[in-house]
């Protein structure tokens, strides 16, 4: 994908801390820098700024998260100050709250400008929907999946060639069992207290935030109720409280309660992914909310691990039922028994099966290249519809 000269790209998110949003924008960073372009993202900042370096991205530290209107007022000031000084070609917003100062300083030096749905915004009264539709008051709306693309066809009513359907990625370099050292995935094995690779009971990885709507209660009860079936099963609960600490508090407590302590375990943050689910069995999706796309779903598939997910939203598109994992009806404690002991029945041998079928179909539908070059097309249909203006 070829760039104009000097082009460069302003992505405005609220933070840097984790979550999709925030690594498609390192991604989107580090496509528009090998495509021989700059690459600003402005934030308030956080853990991933780092790797954004390393991506060759450029930080610009601004409160984006703040929804607060008079310093929304000062950030749009700011931007406008940047647009000028850094020379900016088009700005790409991946968030509401920051869109509202991006947008004004954008509309302001007469900029193309995109927005991505990273997620399902619920409006339940007039005041959102026009609070949820400012991603859509942008030349070009990305939703990241079919689910997400119809969801703002049918509640913002805009025309459906403004909105395209790009589905996230997944770094195929990072995200790639030959890359794995055994040693990383012995590692994580030793530090959640794990048997060896291909012994003892099977394990569940639930990666994500410690959130009420990530499901992590529907995966206690279920498994609770395998364990008294019999089944020797280990959940592992990987990701941190982010501040939510009276929820964690009340997971350990529901697994304390159920006499669990040996069965599902909080492990915190991990950083090493790749290693996570290799050192699993089977991914579990357990979310209450439908997920937009849910990476969560997908990444453990290039891993060649099949995935339980709940039925609704994006995961319906990235899992398939009877061969690549599950799906259960959210929320649903039966049903999520029935799926992990389905996956326990088959035994490793039989999720084999099902991770190399997930792999070949996950690695082929999202690539994260194929990600990238489809959002840099959109860069270039819009500046050369601008320049067709000019």
């Amino acid at each position: 994908m070829s760039l104009p000269a000097n082009f460069t790209l302003l992505q405005v998110v609220p933070e840097l801390e984790t979550g999709g949003a925030e690594q498609t924008t390192l991604d989107i960073a580090r496509a528009v820098v090998a495509a021989g372009g700059r690459a600003l993202v402005a934030s308030r900042g956080g853990r991933m700024e780092a790797a954004l370096a390393a991506a060759g991205g450029e930080r610009v530290r601004l409160p984006m998260h703040s929804k607060n209107p008079l310093v929304m007022l000062r950030t749009a000031r700011a931007l406008r100050q940047v647009i000028r000084e850094r020379g900016v070609s088009l700005v790409h917003v991946r968030s509401r709250a920051p869109a509202f100062p991006a947008l004004w300083a954008a509309r302001a030096e007469g900029l193309p400008t995109v927005a991505t749905y990273h997620g399902i915004y619920v409006a339940k009264g007039p005041a959102k929907r026009w609070y949820n539709a400012v991603m859509t008051r942008v030349d070009r709306v990305i939703a990241n999946s079919d689910y997400t693309r119809n969801h703002i066809l049918a509640e913002h009513g805009i025309a459906p060639e403004r909105v395209v359907a790009i589905p996230r990625g997944v770094d195929l370099t990072r995200f790639d069992p030959a890359r794995v050292a055994s040693e990383r995935v012995e590692a994580l094995r030793r530090a959640w207290d794990l048997p060896a690779e291909g012994e003892g009971a099977l394990v569940f990885l639930l990666a994500g935030r410690l959130t009420p709507i990530k499901g992590h209660e529907t995966i206690i009860a279920a498994a609770a109720r395998l364990k008294a079936e019999g089944r020797d099963l280990r959940v592992i609960f990987a990701g941190d409280d982010q501040g939510r600490t009276t929820f964690r508090q009340s997971l350990e407590a529901a697994i304390r309660a159920a006499g669990l302590e040996g069965e599902v375990r909080l492990v915190g943050h991990c950083d090493d992914m790749p290693a996570a689910f290799l050192a699993a069995d089977v991914a579990l999706l357990p979310t209450r909310v439908p997920e937009s796309f849910g990476r969560a779903a997908v990444e453990p598939q290039v891993m060649g691990r099949p995935v339980i997910a709940s039925d609704h939203g994006g995961t319906t598109e990235t899992v398939l039922p009877g061969q690549t994992g599950w799906l259960a009806a959210p929320g649903d404690t039966d049903a999520w028994v029935r799926a992990m002991a389905a996956a326990d029945d088959l035994g490793r041998e039989g999720l084999s099966a099902f991770g190399s079928t997930a792999r070949e179909r996950a690695t082929r539908l999202y690539a994260n290249d194929a990600m990238c070059a489809a959002t840099l097309a959109v860069y270039e249909q819009l500046l050369k519809a601008r320049e067709a203006r000019e």
